[in-house]
């Protein structure tokens, strides 16, 4: 397909999609879904810093959730998911306590945690509405999408836990799940075998398995913190280790949780980005440096081929159209990481336009 043809089939969908949201706001009344749509204008967005995959005394975790919150606070994030093991830690009064207008916020969440045989299989609920019950029994499939589809049951986004954790989700497992967008490819905890071994592929080369086969998932950096007294021990899971930086209209539960599952976030170990952007024809990546520091960026394709690799704070690849996808990393001298979620790439044009559009649009309609 020529790039002209492909960026026509891409304009056709992306029509469809505009209007049929622009039907749904409007009632049978408005627009004929076949309709050529009227791009929403672009809207103020901002970066938000959280993390998604915290414990508390309630279950789990040392410390009570005001000091677990206070932490995070603190240390300059502006959100944070409280997802304690099979029980909904109430945010309410935290938020009464700690909430700051588009500054700071907590969001209720839940670790869905089973085990199937011997695999342990646990499933983050973000801003889970009520308690999900952890399905138990069945195979190791069978338990994931049973929690996966109790997690969408009460308007709750979920997200895949430390595949490699007990070794209990296997490539495969991830391949045969559906209803879901976001797995941790960096979790903090120290013993949940993230870089695999033996044998098993660590979680980014999962990552470039998936998105290979043609499943669209997006890699989340969380800090599964429990033990917030042992400051600085590597030995236990504290906090500050993984994060996500979302770019949202505003800071609240829905905005971040549409953001993350449009993918319109970087996963970090420490490095912060300037500024992330793919258009039609390229995607770019610019690095904040921080004193002398210094950065490699890499563009990463299809069966996790290094497409480009530059030693700039801020670069561009440009799609060719054979990629099936590119996603971005970017490694610091000092080792720390981030990652840039995947762009799906046809031929001779991407799709990351689409989801920009669509992002616009539903921004404007919230």
């Amino acid at each position: 397909m020529k790039p002209l043809h492909a960026r026509i089939v891409l304009a056709g969908l992306l029509g469809i999609c505009l209007a049929a949201a622009t039907l749904n706001s409007q009632g049978a009344g408005g627009q004929a879904a076949g309709a050529a749509p009227v791009v929403a204008p672009s809207v103020q967005t901002r970066w938000y810093k959280g993390n998604t995959h915290t414990h508390t005394i309630n279950q789990g975790g040392d410390s009570t959730p005001d000091e677990v919150v206070r932490w995070y606070r603190e240390h300059g994030y502006q959100f944070l998911v409280l997802t304690d093991h099979n029980l909904l830690t109430r945010v309410d009064g935290l938020n009464s306590i700690f909430a700051l207008d588009d500054q700071f916020l907590v969001v209720q969440g839940e670790e869905v945690t089973s085990r199937s045989g011997d695999k342990p299989v646990h499933i983050n609920g973000l801003d889970v509405q009520r308690v999900v019950k952890a399905h138990e029994g069945g195979t190791v499939v069978e338990t994931l999408q049973g929690n996966i589809d109790g997690i969408r049951a009460v308007s709750g986004i979920p997200h895949i836990n430390h595949p490699n954790f007990g070794w209990g989700l296997t490539t495969k497992d991830l391949e045969q799940a559906r209803n879901y967008r976001l797995f941790e490819i960096h979790n903090g905890h120290p013993t949940v075998n993230n870089l695999g071994g033996g044998g098993v592929p660590g979680l980014e080369e999962v990552w470039d398995r998936l998105l290979s086969s043609g499943k669209v998932v997006y890699g989340m950096a969380t800090d599964d913190a429990h033990v917030f007294k042992q400051p600085g021990n590597p030995s236990v899971s504290g906090p500050g280790r993984g994060w996500v930086s979302v770019r949202a209209p505003r800071l609240d539960p829905r905005s971040l949780m549409d953001a993350l599952e449009r993918g319109d976030f970087y996963a970090s170990t420490g490095v912060v980005l300037e500024d992330v952007r793919a258009t039609a024809k390229d995607l770019t990546v610019r690095v904040k440096v921080e004193g002398v520091t210094k950065h490699r960026i890499q563009f990463i394709g299809r069966n996790g081929a290094v497409l480009r690799e530059a030693i700039e704070p801020a670069a561009t690849y440009e799609f060719t159209g054979g990629e099936g996808y590119v996603r971005a990393k970017v490694i610091d001298s000092n080792g720390r990481m981030a990652w840039v979620q995947p762009v799906q790439v046809t031929r001779g044009a991407s799709t990351a336009w689409i989801r920009d559009a669509l992002r616009d649009l539903l921004a404007r309609r919230s």
